[in-house]
């Protein structure tokens, strides 16, 4: 086979291959752009600001360093979800449930222990207090799943756009490729793959 052959033929799988790379990298970068922008807007519509120090002394030194990055910030990207639903949230969900408790309880142990009580003394305060507890952690799990998704789906826009960048920069390098083994097959004359010229 001739050299100029072999290398146009390689040339042209490589400029499909760049032409596939930039394809996934574009629909990729869309994906990204796509979920970033829905996070972004799903969260802003909420109104939420991210609790400033004030807001947080009571809470433990993992908690207070967790939220110190977006205090006073608008509650907009994954990262502030995650920071508020782990480290603001739940905080105060297993502070109620000590307080009710004197343990971290579940949404389940605190439904448990208030449909029991409410059986056997429907108008103590104790059973108003678990009640209540069970209300708190219910809406904070769902608050918790709610801005966790977020987060979710933050994470996997970062991943989106790390790779649209990859498959650019690898379909780049393919298209650059392929048109130097175009001009190299342009001076490859007669030369034959692994042999002699042929004249």
């Amino acid at each position: 086979m001739l050299r100029s052959t072999f290398d146009r033929l390689l040339s042209y799988a490589g400029l499909l291959l760049a032409a596939l790379l930039i394809i996934v990298s574009a629909l990729a970068f869309w994906g990204y752009s796509f979920a970033n922008a829905n996070v972004h807007d799903q969260l802003s519509a909420q109104k939420i600001t991210m609790p400033v120090a004030a807001a947080t002394s009571t809470l433990s030194a993992d908690d207070q360093a967790a939220l110190a990055p977006f205090a006073g910030q608008p509650l907009d990207n994954g990262n502030a979800a995650k920071a508020y639903a782990d480290h603001y949230i739940w905080a105060h969900m297993k502070a109620s449930a000590n307080q009710v408790m004197g343990k971290d309880a579940t949404y389940s142990e605190a439904s448990s222990a208030c449909r029991a009580a409410t059986k056997t003394a429907p108008t103590d305060d104790k059973t108003k207090a678990l009640c209540d507890l069970r209300e708190t952690l219910f809406m904070g799990n769902t608050l918790r799943s709610m801005l966790l998704t977020a987060y979710a789906f933050g994470t996997i826009a970062t991943i989106a756009l790390i790779g649209a960048i990859v498959t650019l920069v690898g379909g780049i390098a393919m298209l650059v490729l392929g048109i130097m083994g175009l001009n190299h097959a342009k001076r490859a004359g007669d030369a034959v793959v692994g042999g002699t010229p042929t004249h």
